[in-house]
């Protein structure tokens, strides 16, 4: 898991386990089984009724996508690649790099990269290019459309489970000892619905828009890279153009 997301996970947790033990109340009544299957299992169904088969095949990247640490390497790491292609270029000409293009990892920039050495026009390169990106994030807001949806449906089925528990209750008025413990459980289930949506599935959500930003950001900044390559651009051109497309705050960490 990424360490963000994981610590964010903890703090929210631990300080409602905090809140509860200043107030008197058990932690150990959050340890409720149905209304835990009620809140995540109904609130997964029904954000699963929203979508398509091929929607729901692609569930596992999803979620991988929104707990695990995002793929995105330095952007001056990228530059100085770029920088380094560009010189190459400059020198020997763009097929000179046909045998440097095998090399490299990145699926985008060595396709970017090919398309260039095969004398694609640069219009017609930058339009496809920027289509993938295009494509990348109609993705990934698909993704993270699902978890915000979760997020909506959560506490209203906690309330369903409230509801629920009510009705037990309401069916048990000649016990009145037991209504007390009853009616505390039926809450639970209201307590699992709203932290469940804003504890972890709208956070998700943002997380998969945030590194669905970084991933579009950096194919921006390829695309640039690879354009300024084909068009035989200088080196310190290239590296000075690129260097103004992020953070000021990584290009002085680079510098320094």
């Amino acid at each position: 898991m990424d360490p963000a997301t994981l610590i964010g996970f903890v703090v929210s947790m631990v300080a409602l386990l905090i809140f509860m033990v200043m107030e008197g109340a058990d932690p150990t009544s959050l340890l409720f089984l149905p209304a835990i299957i009620l809140v995540i299992v109904a609130t997964f169904g029904a954000a699963m009724s929203g979508q398509t088969m091929g929607d729901l095949k692609k569930m596992p990247g999803w979620f991988k996508l929104a707990l695990t640490p995002a793929k995105v390497p330095p952007a001056t790491e990228q530059i100085a690649t770029l920088v380094s292609l560009a010189e190459k270029a400059r020198k020997e000409g763009l097929l000179a790099l046909e045998g440097q293009v095998k090399t490299i990892e990145d699926p985008f920039l060595k396709r970017g990269l090919q398309m260039g050495i095969d004398g694609t026009d640069p219009e017609d390169l930058r339009a496809v290019l920027e289509s993938e990106i295009a494509a990348r994030k109609a993705e990934d807001k698909v993704a993270a459309k699902f978890m915000t949806t979760m997020g909506g449906y959560a506490p209203t089925i906690g309330i369903v489970g409230c509801i629920v528990g009510l009705m037990n209750v309401m069916g048990n008025l000649s016990n009145p000892e037991a209504l007390g413990p009853m009616i505390a459980a039926a809450f639970v289930a209201t307590l699992w619905g709203v932290m469940a949506a804003n504890f972890w599935f709208l956070p998700m959500g943002a997380k998969i828009m945030r590194v669905s930003e970084l991933q579009a950001a950096q194919m921006e900044l390829l695309v640039e890279g690879i354009a300024e390559i084909q068009a035989g651009t200088s080196p310190r051109a290239v590296r000075l153009k690129l260097n103004s497309l992020i953070p000021p705050s990584e290009v002085a960490k680079e510098a320094a």
